[in-house]
């Protein structure tokens, strides 16, 4: 038992190696385009555009990215797929920035955006079959606080470590570092040594996508999960519009972008440590609710605040909150997920949630420029509370789940 035991820690800990490392590479070459490209246009829309470039591809790849990890034996192959097509992104960026790529750098800038939505197609579902093959169910909700505390301390370091590098050394730097740690995560991925059950019967892929979506819309405690956070994150996109904060507002320079980028994870990662010892059994439904609510009031205030350390302190609230949501609707998922379709409600989650980030970022953007800046950030934090009414009234199954009821 103790060798099964320490196996399976093993395994975990690498496959976790492999999430941060991916992370931060994401991260920090999220915070570098948007600096190069606001540089470059001084536009608020040209930020939005940064969200519309990703979720195009990423909406397109996702479902059938799905069905391939539900499908075909090793989940690890695709994982590595991901790191080295997010590596040859880095690289490219780095060559642009270095002048060895001619051209209309903004347009360079937008293609590897693109690209970089094909790779992070891949990601999740990888990340979700393994995790579920790695551990045992009753570990579930303990490792998903873990993986939540990893995820966020990369969403910390990133951007610090983005904002740090392009401030005091150059963006070439930069991407380079991005292109290191995405090398570093398909080595992570690829050392794992687990014996991946065999995949399900062969289906035809838009039958198999069929069947994906068809259990997601039918169960309302899952559909609910999505929606709720699908549509706080489209209107609460307000970290899309940090550059423009930073430069216009607070006036200070890219150290500044990086704390700001920061702080919602450093308040996730104290909520994520605190749930991995203290999980949320009862009224699961009311807390994560709640926690969505406190965001978009966090974002409201956000929008209304003038000074740089108010504006860190309530997107370090908001980071609490979220992180509340995030490990409610992992665990929802993982344990109301059979085993043979977690591929596809994985890329499903991603298109509801992954794909809203640059939606939202989208929505910031085109908001920004028709209502101004500030106008734009309170009215998506409006827009969050009423999500969290129509959620409350439309899906009570949600509003009353106990965890125990998916064990």
């Amino acid at each position: 038992m103790n060798q099964i035991l320490s196996t399976q820690q093993y395994a975990f800990s690498k496959l976790l190696a492999y999430r941060i490392q991916i992370v931060l590479a994401y991260q920090i070459m999220t915070v570098a385009v948007g600096w190069h490209i606001y540089e470059i246009t001084h536009d608020t829309l040209a930020l939005g555009l940064i969200g519309l470039a990703e979720v195009i591809p990423y909406f397109a790849t996702a479902l059938f990215a799905g069905h391939a990890v539900d499908h075909y034996y090793s989940r690890r192959l695709f994982g590595l797929l991901a790191a080295v097509m997010l590596c040859i992104n880095a690289l490219t960026l780095t060559l642009l920035a270095q002048g060895i790529l001619t051209g209309n750098s903004s347009y360079w800038i937008y293609a590897s955006i693109a690209f970089t939505g094909f790779a992070r197609a891949f990601i999740a579902p990888s990340y979700n079959t393994l995790f579920a093959i790695i551990l045992p169910r009753e570990s579930y909700a303990k490792a998903t606080g873990i993986g939540s505390v990893i995820f966020q301390t990369g969403l910390v370091l990133g951007p610090a470590i983005g904002g740090l590098l392009i401030g005091f050394t150059s963006k070439t730097i930069t991407y380079a570092l991005a292109t290191a740690l995405c090398s570093g995560a398909a080595i992570a991925i690829w050392s794992i040594h687990i014996n991946e059950p065999k995949a399900v019967a062969e289906t035809p892929v838009f039958t198999s996508i069929k069947q994906g979506l068809s259990f997601v819309f039918n169960n309302q405690i899952v559909l609910g999960a999505l929606s709720l956070d699908m549509f706080a994150v489209l209107f609460g996109g307000a970290v899309a519009m940090l550059p423009a904060f930073i430069q216009d507002i607070y006036k200070i320079g890219p150290e500044g972008l990086g704390l700001l980028r920061a702080a919602p994870a450093i308040g996730a990662i104290a909520t994520g440590l605190w749930l991995a010892r203290h999980p949320i059994n009862q009224h699961s439904g009311r807390w994560l609710l709640w926690a969505v609510a406190g965001f978009g009031f966090s974002i409201i205030g956000f929008g209304l605040a003038t000074s740089f350390w108010v504006a860190f302190g309530l997107l370090l609230f908001s980071g609490v909150t979220d992180g509340i949501s995030v490990v409610m609707r992992q665990t929802i998922m993982q344990l109301a997920t059979p085993d043979s379709m977690r591929g596809r409600v994985s890329a499903i989650n991603g298109v509801f949630i992954g794909s809203s980030n640059e939606l939202g970022a989208f929505e910031s953007g085109v908001a920004a420029r028709l209502m101004g800046l500030v106008p734009s950030v309170i009215f998506g934090g409006v827009m969050t509370l009423s999500v969290v009414g129509l959620t409350a009234k439309l899906a009570p199954k949600l509003r009353n789940l106990e965890l125990q009821q998916l064990e």
